[in-house]
């Protein structure tokens, strides 16, 4: 007989929902190749304010998919869970 837990995949599910917005699905693409990049730069790329990107960038980051390097007044980021890619790029081939 199966019986649920509560708490049971509780933090893979806020990985799930932290990449459910097409904006961070795409910071998590363009951080897959390995490389940092700070706010500015998806800022740049993206065409909306600092304040929103800041936003997506804290929901990966308290989901553990990515993590934060402070230089000075930068911040730069960089993927901390990089299986994502591999089912990222699952998706992409069905």
């Amino acid at each position: 007989m199966l019986k649920f837990e509560k708490n049971c995949c509780k933090e893979e599910a806020e990985v799930f929902k932290a990449l459910g917005h097409p904006t961070r699905l795409w910071i998590v693409e363009q951080l897959a190749d390995g490389q940092e990049h700070c706010v500015c730069e998806f800022v740049d790329a993206v065409g909306v304010d600092f304040s929103t990107i800041s936003q997506h960038l804290q929901i990966l980051k308290r989901a553990g998919v990515i993590e934060d390097d402070k230089r000075g007044k930068q911040v730069y980021y960089r993927l901390r869970c990089i299986c994502v890619t591999e089912f990222i790029s699952c998706l992409k081939k069905r």
